[in-house]
């Protein structure tokens, strides 16, 4: 009789580990339907936007908002983390494949390299700096992280400029660059001036090469 009950009693885990794994997979679809709402929403409408409008937007419930992520501001940061490097895996810019390649080729194809990173950041990104900073005046912890934001995108300007210049930067030469490589000046230009994607980008990697230099 027991040799009898195995087919069944692995039949039953095989089923078990199905349904888990299929739990898994919608739970992380519905996360994902989430942050993508919630990414467009606060990019459009600023902070202000609610989470009904959100909940509304991904189709699901205001209570699974709130299950998933707990606050408006922890749904906001989430979106917002994911926003700047582009996906949701635990690795920072900086030891991406897209920063490595601020270290190949000549010093104009590597100004390209990071002009075309700076914009595909910004074009993700531009619009929730702007959430961020209208909610800073109302939340102590998005304050708290618009300054560490700035310190980080600060920090990454002046790695991401010594890899293309291939040297040390002078402290002018680095935070001119990263004033020049800076969120709300892509705004001013894309979102503003109406700039194309391509313009600014083409911008950017001429306004770096002056600032460091030729080879």
């Amino acid at each position: 009789m027991g040799s009898s009950d195995q087919p069944a009693s692995a039949a039953t885990a095989t089923r078990r580990s199905y349904d888990s794994t299929l739990r898994r997979s919608q739970a992380e679809q519905t996360r994902a339907q989430i942050l993508e709402a919630a990414t467009r929403l606060f990019a459009e409408r600023g902070w202000s936007v609610g989470v009904r409008e959100i909940a509304a937007e991904a189709g699901v419930s205001f209570e699974t908002v709130y299950a998933k992520f707990g606050s408006k501001t922890r749904l906001f940061l989430t979106a917002f983390d994911v926003a700047v490097v582009g996906d949701d895996r635990p690795v920072a810019l900086a030891q991406r494949p897209e920063f490595a390649a601020l270290s190949a080729g000549d010093r104009r194809e590597r100004a390209a390299a990071g002009a075309a990173l700076a914009a595909d950041i910004y074009a993700r990104t531009a619009g929730l700096y702007r959430a961020l900073r209208e909610g800073a005046s109302f939340d102590p912890e998005l304050a708290s992280r618009l300054v560490e934001a700035y310190r980080r995108q600060r920090s990454d300007v002046r790695a991401a400029g010594e890899a293309v210049a291939g040297r040390t930067l002078a402290t002018d030469e680095a935070e001119g660059l990263w004033a020049v490589i800076s969120t709300e000046v892509y705004d001013l230009l894309v979102n503003n001036a109406g700039w194309s994607h391509t313009r600014y980008r083409n911008w950017i990697a001429d306004a770096t090469v002056r600032l460091l230099g030729p080879d």
